[in-house]
C-alpha cells in the first residue's frame, strides 16, 4: 500500500489546524513535520511545541523528520509531543545506534535518513534495527527543489537489500515528489511518499493524493 505523508512546510501555517483536518479528510495516512535547527541545515522551521499542538487535532501518523545536528538530545521531547515516527539523519553528530535504541525505548518507530550525496552503504549497519529509511532526493533544508533522479539507484539498492535480508523496512522518499515522479520512486521501492506543494498547493487535496498514488 502506498502511503502519502504531506509536508506541513507547504501548508498554510496561518490555518494549520484546518489544513491538517482537511488533509486527513482527503485520505492522507500520515503528516510530515520537518524539524530544522539552522545548524544541520541552513533553515529553521518547526519544533516540539508545534508537534504538540498538532497531535490533539488529528489521528494521522505524525511523521517527524529531525534535521538536527544532535538528534539524541531531542528524542524524548518529540516522543512526549506525540510523534509516532521519529526520523533522524545518519550524517548527524549523534551515534545512530544510540538514537535508534532511544526511539525504540520510548515505543516509537525509528527512521533513518540520508542526504542525496551520502552512499547507501552508510545505513547498511542499521537496516536490521530501523523501521523506515528516508531517502532524500533533494538537499534537506528547503522545499521546492528539483527531484534528483540519480538517488533512485540508492533507493533501489537499499530496497533490494532489505528484501533479501528479510528486514521489514518501509522506504520513504522526500523531495520533488509529484504525479510525474511518484511512479518512479514507487517502482524503485518506496511505499511512503512525502509531498509538499503537490498536495497542499492543489485546489483538490483528495484528487492530488490519488494522483500521487497513480489512481487518477
Amino acid at each position: 500500500m502506498i502511503k502519502i505523508s504531506p509536508s506541513i512546510l507547504a501548508a498554510d501555517i496561518w490555518r494549520l489546524g484546518d489544513e491538517v483536518r482537511k488533509i486527513e479528510a482527503a485520505g492522507a495516512e500520515m503528516l510530515h513535520i520537518d524539524v530544522m535547527d539552522g545548524h544541520f541545515v541552513p533553515n529553521i522551521t518547526f519544533g516540539v511545541p508545534v508537534t504538540a499542538c498538532i497531535r490533539p487535532q488529528t489521528n494521522l501518523i505524525l511523521d517527524v523528520h529531525l534535521m538536527l545536528s544532535e538528534p539524541l538530545k531531542y528524542i524524548s521531547a518529540f516522543s512526549k509531543a506525540g510523534a509516532d515516527i521519529i526520523t533522524f539523519h545518519v550524517e548527524a553528530d549523534s551515534n545512530p545506534a544510540e538514537v535508534i535504541a532511544e526511539i525504540h525505548r520510548l515505543n516509537k518507530r525509528a527512521g533513518l535518513s540520508l542526504k542525496p550525496g551520502t552512499p547507501a552503504e552508510a545505513v547498511y549497519p542499521y537496516l536490521k534495527d530501523v523501521d523506515m529509511v528516508l531517502v532524500m532526493t533533494v538537499e534537506p533544508g528547503f522545499g521546492g527543489q528539483k527531484f534528483r533522479m540519480e538517488t533512485m539507484e540508492k533507493l533501489s539498492d537499499l530496497s533490494r537489500r532489505c528484501k533479501k535480508m528479510g528486514y521489514p523496512v518501509d522506504f520513504e522518499v522526500d523531495g520533488g515528489i509529484s504525479a510525474v515522479t511518484a511512479p518512479v520512486v514507487i517502482e524503485n521501492g518506496a511505499n511512503i511518499l512525502v509531498a509538499g506543494s503537490a498536495v497542499f498547493g492543489q485546489p483538490d487535496y483528495s484528487a492530488a493524493l490519488e494522483g500521487l498514488r497513480g489512481k487518477r
